[in-house]
């Protein structure tokens, strides 16, 4: 994961994430027998954000920024591999 995640479950906030190990704690009685709903808001980069802005019409850019993108490439950011849910202790 690149660089920052808000994670929910079953529409319970679980916290923030931006270091590793990349974990939450989930409280008891969050999670259901089954029906449970995973939710993972990724934050992309500033970098990104403005580099992106730049290639957009003055008029739809979100960010004011004397970048112009200069031919940069965007940096890797979001879920990059696979997620996977683990019980503590498990590897």
């Amino acid at each position: 994961m690149k660089d920052l995640a808000e994670v929910r479950l079953n529409g319970r906030e679980l916290g923030v994430v931006w270091t590793a190990p990349w974990r939450v704690a989930i409280p008891s009685g969050v999670l259901k027998e089954k029906g449970n709903e995973m939710e993972i808001a990724v934050v992309n980069l500033w970098n990104n954000r403005v580099l992106g802005d730049s290639k957009l019409p003055a008029a739809q850019r979100v960010t004011l920024s004397n970048a112009n993108g200069g031919g940069l490439a965007l940096l890797p950011s979001g879920l990059l591999g696979p997620v996977r849910f683990m019980a503590e202790g498990q590897q």
